[in-house]
């Protein structure tokens, strides 16, 4: 084994049970992995605009992408209601007018003030805005019971909003999974080389076999029996919901592959051992997370036993 494929082992090895622990507590816990994940992905995708030539507000934009994700929280606390005196979309129309305020003297006409507040508005919500959605699936209206689990004779007490979350998630990293074992073993045609060159249109399919294959399961073995949940036009819903999380898992990867080609840089940074960036770990998490939020309001059903 390479060094390089150890470093990637270990470090999924100690990740992925710490990323689900996580994810079933939920509460503050979850909240500061979403804004410490938003936070490193803005100072990634900025450090990929000002490759492509852009001069984005980096520390602002930083900031603001850690704490949408504790905004969410506070707001789930009902430490802040988006219904009272200021508004989201208040405070939105508040940030651009300062950011917009602020490229007068930080940037001037020579230092591409248009293209630094885009760029920062950008980079805030495709980071920050798009992980919040993980915190908002967690606390879905319909995942209110506790989940109870039973394995080897015993019973465990599970929060139902945790497995609905990872439902996205591991159908995200069987979709992953899949398109890479199948685009290696039995890869032919490429799927768009100019963005992506190692992708194949086989490792496509077969990542939105997995992806369907192990939403099925999760939602047949795992939501339905202990959450009591379910997706409506069985089994036709949960299969729409497992194509589309595939799907867009594979575009969310193509989308960042794009913007690091326009960069010429090949990782987003190299926080992470053997993985690269933050981005490179979460790109498809920026196009499933609202996506499957979205479906969940359409698809999802409470289906007790």
């Amino acid at each position: 084994m390479s060094s390089e494929l150890a470093r990637r082992v270990a470090f999924g090895v100690v990740a992925a049970p710490l990323a689900i622990a996580l994810v079933l507590e939920g509460g503050a816990p979850l909240a500061a992995l979403l804004a410490v994940a938003s936070a490193l992905g803005a100072w990634e995708f900025f450090r990929i605009a000002r490759a492509a030539g852009q001069t984005p507000f980096d520390d602002i934009g930083v900031a603001l992408a850690g704490l949408l994700p504790l905004l969410v929280h506070a707001r789930y606390l009902q430490l802040y209601d988006p219904n009272g005196k200021l508004s989201t979309d208040e405070i939105g129309a508040l940030v651009i007018l300062a950011l917009l305020a602020l490229a007068i003297w930080r940037r001037g006409v020579s230092g591409k003030p248009m293209s630094a507040v885009a760029t920062t508005l950008f980079g805030i919500a495709y980071t920050g805005g798009m992980l919040s959605f993980a915190y908002a699936i967690r606390y879905h209206e319909y995942a209110f019971a506790p989940a109870n689990l039973s394995l080897a004779g015993k019973s465990f007490a599970l929060p139902s909003g945790g497995l609905l979350l990872l439902l996205p998630l591991l159908t995200t990293w069987a979709s992953d999974i899949g398109a890479y074992a199948v685009g290696r073993t039995m890869g032919r045609h490429k799927l768009i080389p100019s963005v992506s060159p190692g992708k194949t249109v086989e490792g496509a399919i077969g990542g939105l076999v997995f992806g369907v294959v192990v939403a099925w399961l999760l939602t047949q073995f795992l939501l339905r029996p202990t959450a009591q949940l379910d997706f409506r036009w069985r089994p036709v819903g949960v299969i729409v919901v497992g194509a589309l999380v595939s799907i867009a898992a594979q575009i969310g990867d193509l989308a960042e592959s794009l913007l690091k080609r326009e960069a010429g840089v090949k990782d987003a940074s190299h926080i992470i051992p053997g993985h690269g960036g933050v981005l490179d770990r979460v790109d498809s998490l920026l196009f499933v997370l609202p996506l499957s939020f979205v479906m969940f309001g359409w698809l999802l059903t409470w289906a007790p036993a």
